[in-house]
């Protein structure tokens, strides 16, 4: 059975491949003939369609070629109308600017012949003039100069009650808003800034512990105190006073290293004259660190960025300086916060107004080593030290060592002037303010018709009074205006003084 089964299998095998041996070739030539049938009747159909397609654009394209000829033509037609029409008004400017041109040309004819007529005219009215002078100086036997002086002696006799009265309307109209705007800027900034007292005096104390320390500092002999006082360049004053010893020195730089090595001498409690040079070099040098790190601060208060490290220096020596024992450092950043409110109010460079005023004193930190003034000093070194040429002329203008160039450099000079004028800042030897005075009333007197002045309110008023029958209400105004230009002018001061012209008129008669 299974036999058979085999033998049927291989016989079906033998069949199918027998058939796709003899048969399989006629199917592929049949089936290739088909598509080639196929593929001749598609080009065919492609050719017709191209042909059909390229006949089309053809069309199109002549179409279009005839459509841009059409529409060439027509805009053609307009821009020849068109050119047409600016020729025929180009025609008419060029007729319009000729005939303008030929008026033109007879005015300037006329204007040449009335200018030659005029020059005629001038010279004949100068060499008139010149002869009339002539004559006039020989039947006066003046000179040109003389004649001169005479004119204008008489013109001001004339017309000086004239320009005393425009001086007084010009006067009046002007300054009462300018004086008022400038008040309220100055006070809006002192307002704004409120300062400590900054006056220092000229001695230090130090505390001891106990009342047999004073021997020790003095030595065998007074040996500890000669070789302290030697090197510190101070005084130092032992009296009956408990548990105190005073230092005194002019020179607040050498005053506070004598002070903190005594605290240290002190503190340790070795005197002897090595210990104390040992503790005298040790802290000169924590101080100059001190220094450097008080003009760091000064920098910051302010808010300047960045300043040369030599400047930043000379900015910390200005700590231990002082002007009429007021603390220069001090002072020299309260300028600059004045100044920089007053110009963001005035809208001026705030910055550039810091910087000048922080620097203003500097020249102070070295003006016992160099010969000069402070103003002239400070802004030679600012220069050396890469500051612009607007903060030098503020150092060198605040007191008036040259002319401003900006309004900051006013602003300076102003804010420096509120800061040294201000309650309690400044002290004031009496020799220099009785000489102020004098030269106050001296000034005053200076000027003719008057009777008497006087230097009121310590310097800040100077009353004048005139001779009544000789100065009028008018020419008043003109004699205080004269006398305060000429206090602006000679003297240097702090603050504002105030000329008042007092004129009195009294009639007197007795009845017998």
């Amino acid at each position: 059975m299974i036999l058979e089964i085999i033998l049927l299998f291989v016989g079906l095998a033998i069949g199918a491949f027998l058939t796709y041996i003899f048969f399989l070739p006629k199917i592929e030539k049949k089936a290739k003939e088909s598509i080639e049938e196929k593929l001749k009747i598609s080009k065919k159909d492609a050719e017709s369609i191209k042909k059909g397609a390229l006949d089309e654009a053809e069309h199109i394209r002549k179409k279009a070629v005839l459509d841009g000829k059409e529409e060439v033509h027509k805009l053609r037609e307009a821009y020849e109308k068109e050119m047409k029409k600016d020729k025929e008004e180009l025609k008419q400017y060029e007729d319009r600017l000729a005939k303008r041109e030929e008026t033109i040309e007879r005015k300037e004819q006329s204007i040449e012949d009335r200018k030659k007529y005029l020059d005629d005219e001038i010279n004949k009215v100068q060499e008139l003039k010149e002869n009339a002078e002539k004559k006039l100086y020989e039947l006066a036997d003046l000179n040109e100069d003389q004649a001169k002086e005479i004119v204008l002696t008489r013109a001001q006799e004339t017309y000086e009650y004239d320009v005393a009265q425009r001086y007084r309307i010009i006067k009046d109209q002007y300054e009462e808003d300018a004086n008022k705007h400038a008040k309220w800027v100055i006070a809006n900034a002192i307002q704004r800034y409120s300062a400590e007292y900054t006056g220092e005096l000229t001695v230090s104390t130090v505390s001891l512990p106990a009342d047999e320390m004073k021997g020790r500092i003095i030595g065998r002999e007074g040996r500890n105190i000669r070789a302290f006082e030697k090197m510190t360049g101070a005084d130092l004053i032992i009296d009956d006073t408990p548990e105190v010893v005073v230092i005194s020195c002019f020179n607040p730089l050498r005053r506070v290293i004598a002070k903190l090595s005594l605290e240290k001498l002190v503190e340790d409690g070795r005197i002897h004259p090595a210990r104390i040079e040992e503790m005298y070099e040790k802290t000169k040098k924590e101080l100059y660190y001190e220094i450097k790190e008080a003009g760091q601060e000064a920098l910051i208060k302010v808010g300047i960025a960045s300043m040369h490290p030599e400047l930043v220096k000379l900015l910390g020596r200005l700590k231990y300086r002082t002007s009429y024992g007021q603390n220069v450092l001090a002072h020299s950043i309260e300028v600059a916060q004045i100044a920089a409110i007053m110009a963001a109010e005035l809208n001026l460079n705030v910055n550039k107004v810091k910087r000048g005023a922080l620097l203003h004193d500097i020249g102070k930190a070295v003006d016992h080593e160099i010969e000069g003034s402070h103003a002239d000093i400070g802004a030679d070194i600012a220069k050396r030290y890469g500051e612009k040429a607007d903060v030098v002329n503020m150092i060198k203008f605040h007191h008036g060592e040259c002319e401003p160039v900006t309004p900051e450099a006013v602003l300076v000079a102003a804010s420096d002037a509120v800061s040294a004028a201000r309650p309690g800042a400044r002290r004031e030897s009496l020799d220099m303010y009785i000489k102020r005075l004098e030269d106050l009333e001296n000034i005053a007197k200076s000027f003719s018709h008057i009777e008497k002045a006087y230097a009121i309110q310590a310097g800040r008023e100077v009353r004048v009074i005139v001779e009544p029958d000789k100065v009028d209400d008018v020419l008043s105004d003109k004699i205080a205006a004269d006398i305060s230009k000429k206090i602006e002018e000679e003297m240097e001061y702090p603050g504002v003084i105030k000329v008042t012209v007092i004129r009195e008129k009294r009639s007197v008669s007795y009845a017998n």
